[in-house]
């Protein structure tokens, strides 16, 4: 049986059976103190009945539920962070290295984060998983910030956001459009 298309992807002209789903949510919060949470959640689940090492996974029991959460200020640098989990598939293995993430402490979400973010916790200096998740924050937290923030900075100063993707290059039609004063590209 064909399955219908949730999003805008042509459905699949192929029968298919959903055999594993990953939910990944990241959540922003203004803290009363000033600051801002951003928390970034990893489930994964299978539709049927999953043998690890450990034992069976009943289907839609989390073989991963993890959590992550760094505290930042208003510059986007990281004054505490957490992780967590709730399933594992090695228990008494993947929790060991929860606390190493809290050496995110210092780190700002805009200046470099995902490399650094990679030599300090990736391959075995972390959790594949959870390290996966820190790619995400950076744009978590600005989505977070935005319309907490001026988008004309009021030093004159380029609006953070562009020449940080493609959409929003100063040489490209969006800039000229919607950006003029800060478009860079040779008029049409």
């Amino acid at each position: 049986m064909l399955e219908s298309a949730p999003m805008p992807l042509p459905v699949s002209e192929v029968e298919r059976e959903l055999t594993h789903t990953r939910r990944v949510r990241y959540e922003g919060y203004k803290r009363a103190d000033g600051h801002w949470d951003i928390e970034a959640h990893l489930a994964d689940t299978k539709n049927h009945d999953y043998q690890l090492k450990t034992g069976v996974r009943r289907a839609g029991q989390p073989i991963h539920d993890m959590w992550l959460r760094v505290t930042i200020d208003h510059n986007f640098t990281v004054i505490d962070a957490l992780a967590s989990m709730d399933a594992v598939p090695y228990p008494g293995g993947c929790e060991n290295i929860t606390d190493a993430y809290r050496k995110l402490i210092g780190l700002n979400l805009t200046r470099g984060f995902r490399k650094k973010t990679w030599e300090l916790l990736g391959s075995i200096k972390g959790c594949t998983h959870l390290t996966e998740m820190l790619a995400g924050l950076p744009t978590a937290a600005i989505q977070t910030f935005a319309g907490e923030m001026k988008e004309e900075r009021d030093d004159g100063a380029k609006p953070f956001q562009l020449d940080q993707c493609h959409a929003l290059q100063t040489s490209g039609e969006t800039v000229k459009l919607w950006y003029p004063k800060w478009f860079k590209g040779k008029a049409a």
